[in-house]
């Protein structure tokens, strides 16, 4: 088991430990996961995303090559912004969701993969890259944290000197920070994964420590409320906000169109499993993803949806307590004639019916959305 490192520091921090993507992960703090959770939606929360793959890829031609690889239109990014894309299978399904941000220079790109899919995604693109592309996977020389929260970008102003605010969502930044890191070149990323505003900062592997305790140092002397966030809220936030987690709303096995996350495919460009994803379309979708509010238990991955017959009609992919809108909540794969806001359906949750209702997604309005 693979551990981050930040681990001494999480140990030293009361974590609870959980095996998440190949890593022994925290999971959460003495503070409790909704706790989490609730700081992270109403001042500051710190993730630790050093588990995430990062990928180098250059090279005359790199552009044209990743774009034929991944479902979104990449070409016509300007240098320094981002955008969420997937990686497909010839059948559709996805292999990977991916953040790809390009460089400053000729023809440089940036992606950022999932933890459990970094060795996948690293053989399935360097097999695929044309002549003169090279691919780097420098996940072990670079180093990954997320603050996210109504605070945070206050927080990168104070360390940045106000250079965070200006950028736009889906932008990156290169530089140094004042104060007591000296010398520490960092990208800086306004993205994220939780549905608020804040950063995903990426840097020196070998200082990984340094610039965590800096923050948080930061955050105190400011008076910001801020604190360590595991994976237990970081699901329940993601989960909220609508957001996609591989291996449970999309997998190898389940395409973007029945995960909802057709708008990340650019059909006016050719890529990896769109003649797929055409037939799938034009043959009418079996199953589309939708969330279900339940009454009476907490749902989990793999209980089964009933109809009102009886007779079960899908499973959930993931399910939760939801603390921002006070629900039970699961995701499920249903076929259409179910999928529409209202229909109620039956979840059973260890052997036991629990009335479900179709409700509207996401659960909670990403802030970024609610500008625009």
């Amino acid at each position: 088991m693979k551990t981050t490192l930040l681990r001494p520091w999480h140990e030293g921090a009361g974590a609870r430990f959980g095996a998440f993507a190949g890593f022994d992960m925290p999971i959460q703090y003495p503070l409790g996961a909704v706790e989490e959770h609730r700081l992270t939606r109403r001042s500051l929360g710190f993730f630790d995303t050093g588990h995430m793959g990062r990928l180098s890829v250059s090279g005359k031609g790199a552009g044209e090559t990743l774009s034929g690889l991944v479902s979104a239109r990449i070409l016509d990014m300007r240098p320094n912004e981002a955008r969420y894309a997937l990686l497909l299978n010839d059948a559709g399904g996805v292999i990977d969701d991916l953040f790809i941000y390009r460089e400053e220079g000729e023809d440089a790109w940036f992606v950022v993969v999932n933890a459990g899919n970094r060795e996948t995604d690293v053989e399935y693109l360097g097999s695929r890259l044309s002549s003169g592309v090279t691919l780097r996977d420098i996940s072990e020389e670079t180093y990954m944290i997320a603050l996210q929260g109504k605070r945070a970008v206050e927080l990168m102003d104070r360390v940045s000197g106000g250079r965070v605010s200006p950028m736009p969502r889906f932008s990156m930044i290169r530089g140094e920070l004042l104060g007591s890191v000296p010398g520490l070149s960092l990208r800086i990323g306004r993205t994220g994964y939780t549905g608020e505003d804040g950063v995903e900062l990426f840097y020196d592997a070998g200082r990984a420590r340094e610039l965590w305790e800096h923050l948080l140092a930061q955050a105190g002397e400011a008076g910001i409320e801020a604190g360590p966030v595991g994976l237990a809220a970081r699901d329940s936030l993601r989960f909220e906000a609508g957001m996609s987690l591989h291996g449970h709303e999309i997998s190898p096995a389940i395409s973007p169109l029945e995960g909802g996350l057709s708008w990340a495919c650019d059909f006016e460009k050719d890529f990896v499993g769109k003649k797929a994803l055409l037939a799938q379309k034009a043959a009418g979708l079996k199953r589309r993803l939708v969330t279900v509010n339940v009454t009476g238990g907490v749902p989990r991955e793999g209980c089964p949806v009933l109809n009102g017959g009886g007779t079960e009609i899908g499973r959930c992919v993931s399910g939760m307590f939801c603390p921002s809108t006070g629900t039970y909540s699961a995701n499920a794969l249903l076929p259409p004639e179910y999928a529409g806001i209202g229909a109620k359906v039956t979840v059973l949750i260890r052997e036991k019916p629990k009335e479900g209702v179709v409700v509207k997604r996401p659960l909670y309005i990403p802030v970024y959305r609610r500008r625009t």
